[in-house]
């Protein structure tokens, strides 16, 4: 029997624009990818530009007048994708194969265990009737991957109409997303990141598609993409009892990674993953019960038992070896790989001057940022053309964005309406409120680079596509890059077919032959994380304070025992990566102990456990 599933990764999210079309690109050869429908402008503007390309009608979609303009872009927009990529699809059907042919390269992508690999190459070296039949076989098997799309669930802005005034929750920014995508003909899934929106997980038992049909199958599939195995209890349950089914939880590291770093209270991955694998057959006959009693009463198909949820990672992986250990040991469906495929112009969307800026990027270059306005550390690289354009700015006299887009505002600190941390009005009034404080020179200047830090990553993570393509805009442009640290560690730019025979252990993309372990570079990211907390600290500490950064070293302590016992009994390595792994883990844990001892007055209860179980 032929697997369903193509290939044994996937492209998660990057940002607003890096994605943006990367189905379009990929999906024809069975990969999946991931689109933000954050910022429906975005979206509008690339079906504008295929539309030309392709000479498809485009008839623009305006605000003025149209409440539901963010749903009607998305959906949109992924209908042209849909449509260009069966036009694809069908070209690949029909054309002869050969060493060149896109056909082929489909099957030559393939993981190498893959049962139509094999059949491919059987039908290459067949003459007549034979390869007639074999070909038929490769041609009925091509498909295509998935166009999955994400919502980041906190970006959920209240919108106004034509007089000012708040419209409805359904016309929220998340709420108007999840309608584009619902009203889209995709069939694919939709991925919840950055926690639990009861307004936006309300509305899901509105989307028809989320049900199950009467062939068995989700249309479109909903996954949570999260960073412990608590929060996805705690959200599973809520969506089984309006009756809507998790088909994947998409684990992802919570430092690791590109983007938005929503770290955990010191929980590691590989201890969370070993936690679902223990408990996910419990989660899913739960959450199986309490959606099927919602179902029976709205007398719609109900989820069978043969039914099971999903668990996928995604976060710093680099090497094929790793790649496999989650899959054959954590019994991960598949892994997403996002940050590699920056330096793959085949994949991602992404201007030339800053895919040179990755390429040339060293360990030093990659840093958490505090440019996000939402508070949250940021994974960035330095000297990005955005970072200038700020600094400008402030030189100019003028710091602050003019906030073009909106989709981040949340503060409310000098305005009854939301604005943005990154935009020109909050940086002034900010700035104003600071000179008041008749600081001295050191503290002054370290709160007001705080102040200046935020970006509009609104307007400059989608720049990139138009810079690249070519679009005009009114406005001016200037990219920023959301790379996880593990960009220092690839030096070239390379082909589609170039990666995914790295991820599949074909050749080897690694440039530095001392990268540490995955579970190694997330371990050290919040070990710094929990000093810098540490270190942020006012003489006056509270009890909640205490609580948190002592429970944080607690699951940082309980994580290391975690991986010395699983790298010297499970790991599958040489044996001297593995002694580089254990002397990583050991030199981690004199680290995070130095911290502790050195901050007693944080840690005693720390302190007093560890001293009770010695």
């Amino acid at each position: 029997m032929i697997e369903t599933n193509i290939h044994d990764f996937h492209i998660p999210v990057m940002g607003t624009a890096f994605t943006i079309d990367t189905p379009y690109k990929v999906a024809r050869f069975g990969i999946s990818s991931v689109v933000s429908i954050g910022d429906d402008e975005l979206c509008e503007t690339m079906r504008k530009y295929y539309s030309e390309k392709y000479a498809v009608p485009f008839n623009p979609i305006i605000k003025s007048g149209n409440v539901d303009y963010r749903a009607q872009r998305i959906t949109a927009y992924l209908d042209l994708l849909d449509d260009l990529i069966n036009q694809q699809i069908s070209i690949m059907k029909t054309e002869p194969f050969n060493s060149n042919s896109e056909n082929s390269k489909y099957f030559l992508m393939l993981p190498e265990k893959h049962p139509m690999k094999a059949i491919y190459s059987k039908m290459m070296n067949s003459i007549g009737a034979e390869r007639e039949m074999l070909e038929q076989q490769c041609r009925d098997f091509i498909q295509p991957g998935a166009i999955d799309v994400n919502i980041m669930t906190k970006l959920d802005r209240t919108n106004l109409d034509d007089k000012n005034q708040p419209l409805p929750d359904e016309y929220s920014d998340a709420v108007s997303a999840l309608r584009g995508f619902s009203n889209s003909k995709i069939d694919a899934g939709i991925v919840f990141s950055a926690g639990f929106n009861r307004r936006l997980f309300a509305h899901c038992e509105n989307v028809s598609d989320f049900y199950l049909s009467g062939n068995g199958k989700f249309k479109k599939r909903l996954i949570l993409k999260v960073s412990d195995y608590r929060s996805s209890l705690i959200q599973g349950r809520f969506l089984a009892k309006k009756g809507i089914w998790v088909s994947e939880y998409r684990v992802e590291s919570g430092l690791n990674c590109g983007g938005h770093a929503f770290a955990t209270d010191g929980l590691l991955c590989g201890p969370i993953l070993e936690e679902f694998k223990q408990n996910k057959s419990a989660l899913d006959a739960e959450c199986r019960d309490l959606c099927n009693q919602v179902l029976a009463n709205k007398q719609l198909n109900l989820i069978p038992d043969s039914l099971e949820s999903i668990v996928t990672y995604q976060g710093g992986i680099g090497t094929s070896n790793e790649q496999q250990f989650l899959m054959n040991y954590y019994n991960c469906a598949s892994t997403g790989w996002a940050t590699p495929f920056l330096l793959v112009p085949e994949v991602t969307t992404l201007d030339e001057a800053t895919r040179l800026l990755l390429q040339n990027a060293s360990k030093d270059d990659c840093y958490l940022s505090g440019v996000s306005p939402l508070g949250v550390p940021f994974n960035t690289v330095k000297n990005t053309p955005s970072e200038e354009q700020k600094l400008e700015r402030v030189k100019n006299g003028r710091p602050g964005s003019p906030c073009p887009k909106g989709h981040l505002i949340f503060d409310t600190e000098f305005t009854k309406r939301p604005i943005c941390k990154a935009s020109v009005l909050y940086q002034k009034r900010k700035i104003e409120q600071l000179k008041k404080l008749d600081l001295i020179s050191d503290e002054y200047q370290a709160e007001f680079n705080r102040i200046i830090d935020k970006a509009c990553l609104c307007e400059d993570l989608a720049a990139p596509a138009l810079i690249e393509y070519g679009i005009t805009n009114d406005r001016p442009l200037k990219s920023t890059v959301c790379a996880g640290p593990n960009i220092a560690y690839y030096s070239k730019i390379v082909s589609l077919k170039e990666m995914i025979d790295h991820i599949y252990g074909r050749i080897n993309l690694i440039s530095d032959s001392k990268r540490p372990s995955f579970f190694v570079a997330e371990l050290n990211m919040y070990i710094k994380y929990l000093n810098e907390e540490v270190q942020k600290l006012s003489t006056k500490i509270s009890q909640i304070e205490i609580k948190r950064l002592s429970k944080f070293a607690e699951n940082l302590g309980k994580g290391i025992g975690y991986y010395i016992n699983l790298t010297r009994e499970k790991y599958i390595e040489s044996d001297s990566y593995k002694a580089a792994m254990l002397s990583d883990f050991n030199s981690a844990r004199q680290k995070l102990d130095e911290l502790i001892e050195n901050n007693q007055t944080i840690f005693s209860s720390v302190l007093r456990q560890s001293f009770a179980s010695a």
